[in-house]
């Protein structure tokens, strides 16, 4: 691997970690339950994103699969989030 290309990965990731943190911040004291679903749902995406930026670097497929399961994971929590915010239970 070029150190170009090693350098930009390892900026990428580490944008994507300040990126977590932020949102970090913003699931802790969203002023309302519909901030802390959108900070939740980029917390994911994020994650999902350093976790292929990480497969890339290493050169590893593991990371694309975790990456895979993250994403499917996240998705089926976010609308879980928002069925509860809208009726008030998830399970019918």
């Amino acid at each position: 691997m070029s150190p170009l290309l090693s350098g930009a990965l390892s900026f990428g990731v580490s944008c994507h970690a300040l990126a977590m943190l932020l949102t970090l911040r913003r699931l802790l004291q969203g002023p309302t339950a519909q901030d802390r679903v959108l900070a939740l749902d980029y917390l994911y995406v994020n994650g999902m994103l350093a976790t292929l930026v990480l497969g890339m670097r290493y050169q590893s497929t593991v990371y694309f699969e975790v990456a895979l399961l993250i994403a499917a994971l996240g998705f089926v929590g976010s609308m879980a989030m928002v069925k509860f915010l809208l009726r008030g239970e998830v399970i019918e």
